[in-house]
């Protein structure tokens, strides 16, 4: 008889937002302009695009009120 196999758990969520940025993909050493805030950054997004980690929850979180609208309001 073979011993059964446990089911790992999901990972934890990170504290303290949506987005996990904890890969060094995310960071530069190299500043540049927030594309959000305009403020200087290391930090990149997904598509290198330089972006505060805290600004590019603020904006997913907008997209989704306005799409959430649109939905409720027949625009979709």
């Amino acid at each position: 008889m073979t011993p059964r196999r446990r089911r790992r758990a999901p990972p934890d969520a990170p504290a303290g937002g949506l987005l996990d940025w904890r890969d060094s993909s995310h960071w530069s050493w190299t500043p540049k302009p927030c594309r959000y805030c305009g403020h200087d950054t290391h930090l990149r997004d997904g598509k290198r695009s330089p972006a505060h980690k805290t600004c590019a929850e603020e904006a997913l979180a907008r997209q989704a009120a306005e799409a959430a609208d649109a939905y409720q309001n027949g625009q979709l």
